[in-house]
C-alpha cells in the first residue's frame, strides 16, 4: 500500500506503513469519545523542522530517541493523546517521532485540493511539495489521506482498509474492495 508514494523520495516504506496504521487507529478510535484529526510528516525531518515551529512547548523535546520510536507501544499511546492538540508530528525516516505540535510553514501556491478539504490538508499538501516528505492526514471525518509532492495520492477509509488488511483471503488484489480501500488519486 505505501508503495503508492514512498519510492520516489526515499521514504522508508516500513515507517510509512507504521504511520498509516497509527493514523487509521486514530481515525477509528478518536479520543475520549470524539473524532480528532492530526498530521504526520514522514521523512526529510530536518527540512520539515526548518519549515515549521512549535505551537506550544514540544512535549517530546528532551526525551531519548529510543523512547520516541513508533514501534514502542507507550509512544503510540502518547501520540494518540498528543493528537488531540493542534499541530503536526514530524517522523524521521528511521521511525523516531522528532517533534509534536508543529505549525507547518509552507507555501500553498499552486496547490489544488478537492473542495471540502480544509487548512490541515492544505498544510499537508504544501509541506509535501516543499520537502521530500510524505504527509499522512487524519481527518475529523475519519478518512486518512496521503500527500506527496503537493498532491493527494491516496485516501483510506479505515474500516475497509482494516477489513482488507486482516482478511486478505476475502479481498484479493483487483477485487472491488481493494480499489475502495486505498484510492490512489490521479493527477
Amino acid at each position: 500500500m505505501c508503495e503508492v508514494c514512498s519510492g520516489r523520495h526515499g521514504v522508508n516504506p516500513d515507517i510509512l506503513e507504521q504511520v498509516v496504521v497509527l493514523a487509521v487507529e486514530i481515525a477509528r478510535e478518536g479520543r475520549e469519545g470524539r473524532r480528532i484529526g492530526t498530521i504526520f510528516v514522514v521523512s526529510d525531518s530536518d527540512q520539515v523542522i526548518k519549515r515549521s515551529q512549535n505551537l506550544i512547548l514540544d512535549p517530546l523535546q528532551g526525551h531519548p530517541d529510543d523512547r520516541k520510536r513508533l514501534t514502542d507501544p507507550d509512544m503510540r499511546e502518547t501520540i494518540k493523546e498528543l493528537a488531540q492538540l493542534d499541530g503536526a508530528f514530524v517522523v524521521s525516516n528511521d521511525g523516531i517521532v522528532k517533534s509534536a505540535c508543529r505549525y507547518l510553514h509552507a507555501s500553498s501556491n499552486g496547490i489544488k485540493l478537492p473542495l471540502g478539504l480544509g487548512a490541515r490538508h492544505m498544510a499537508a499538501a504544501a509541506m509535501s511539495k516543499e520537502t521530500n516528505a510524505v504527509v499522512v492526514v487524519v481527518s475529523e471525518s475519519s478518512v486518512v489521506r496521503l500527500f506527496d509532492d503537493g498532491k493527494l495520492v491516496a485516501e483510506i477509509i479505515p474500516e475497509l482498509w482494516l477489513f482488507n488488511r486482516y482478511h486478505p483471503h476475502v479481498a484479493q488484489t483487483g477485487d472491488p474492495i481493494d480499489r475502495v480501500t486505498v484510492v490512489p488519486k490521479s493527477n
